[in-house]
């Protein structure tokens, strides 16, 4: 009987892929990971214990705490503290839930481990490489935050939940009688409680600096409470009386400057990223048509991608995509099929 361990968060799509797994037959553990609160006595873990007593499975508490706040935590406020919008889930996926959480697996044992999300994962005979496919459904596809999973990860991954709806899920969750059949979804960054600015403040010693808006020319406009307090496409929250709506369109660190301008102003037909990672081959040899997202809600937009060095490319679109946003991830697809991705820069 193979074993895999199931990261289970507490909630009713981790839950019911332990469900589904058990009923395939898999020898299933149990695991929660322990990557910010302090103790165990927090809703996830016990949550996800009363699911593993239910489902008569082992359960263990991994304290992933200190490689968590190296591998994403850290990551997080020094993207935002240099201007930048950072994608923290894709840095947890990457070194925490598909990286620390496949070594613990292994200790354990187990052949395989198993997530809730929603996507699909194959091997390609003809090219002897394992593939990411979005979920049946596509509402709920969540390969977005899973292209800088390697080879060797996707060779000890199981996504169960592909088929699924969340519909499904629930109501799987509710006939067995799981207690999280009816959990709301954690839509927030999981170790921010509110403000992720008042976050950077309280874990950090850097403190905002008022600075000036300025418009395209250099014009001063009025005073910023600090760059951290914005994004690229911003307009809520400038706190400036103005004859036109104005949009955050560049965030300049070194000299403490953000610049607004016209909505207009914020579309762009190309986009520079590095940090890559390819699925279906190893390396871009050539240029690419491709359909590529630049944030995780956006439908994918057609457009050519092509490398410059061997880390960075070029993504050229068809038509021009509104506040492309430095630090965060560009992920590419050819139909269903996951190609890759890299952070923009």
């Amino acid at each position: 009987m193979e074993k895999v361990v199931v990261g289970m968060s507490g909630g009713v799509d981790s839950s019911v892929t332990a469900v589904l797994l058990k009923e395939q037959g898999y020898e299933v553990i149990g695991a929660t990971m322990n990557l910010w609160e302090k103790g165990t006595e927090n809703t996830a873990i016990i949550d996800a214990q009363n699911v593993a007593h239910t489902l008569g499975i082992e359960h263990y508490v991994l304290d992933f705490r200190d490689g968590f706040k190296k591998a994403v935590v850290d990551y997080f406020i020094s993207e935002y503290i240099n201007g930048k919008t950072p994608n923290p889930c894709i840095m947890c996926n990457r070194y925490i839930k598909f990286g620390a959480l496949i070594n613990e697996a292994k200790t354990l044992g187990a052949d395989y481990i198993a997530t809730g999300h929603y996507a699909r994962v194959n091997y390609n005979d003809p090219t002897k490489r394992y593939e990411i496919k979005k979920a049946a459904n596509d509402k709920k596809d969540q390969t977005y935050v899973l292209y800088s999973l390697s080879q060797e990860q996707l060779a000890h991954v199981l996504f169960p939940l592909a088929d699924y709806s969340k519909e499904e899920v629930r109501k799987k969750a509710g006939e067995i009688g799981l207690i999280v059949a009816n959990k709301p979804e954690s839509q927030e960054i999981c170790f921010v409680d509110k403000d992720y600015t008042d976050f950077i403040e309280k874990n950090t010693d850097y403190k905002s600096k008022t600075g000036n808006f300025v418009d395209k020319s250099g014009k001063v406009i009025g005073k910023h409470k600090g760059v951290i307090n914005y994004t690229i496409g911003q307009r809520r929250g400038l706190e400036l009386s103005l004859a036109r709506p104005l949009y955050v369109v560049d965030i300049d660190v070194k000299n403490n400057i953000v610049v607004l301008g016209d909505n207009e102003d914020l579309f762009s037909d190309v986009l520079i990223a590095h940090d890559l990672n390819f699925i279906p081959f190893e390396r871009l040899t050539d240029e690419m048509q491709v359909a590529a997202k630049i944030r995780y809600s956006q439908l994918p937009a057609k457009a050519t991608i092509r490398m410059i060095d061997d880390d960075t490319l070029e993504c050229r679109f068809d038509q021009p995509q509104r506040a492309i946003t430095k630090g965060q991830a560009v992920v590419f697809y050819d139909g269903d099929v996951l190609v890759g991705g890299g952070v923009i820069v």
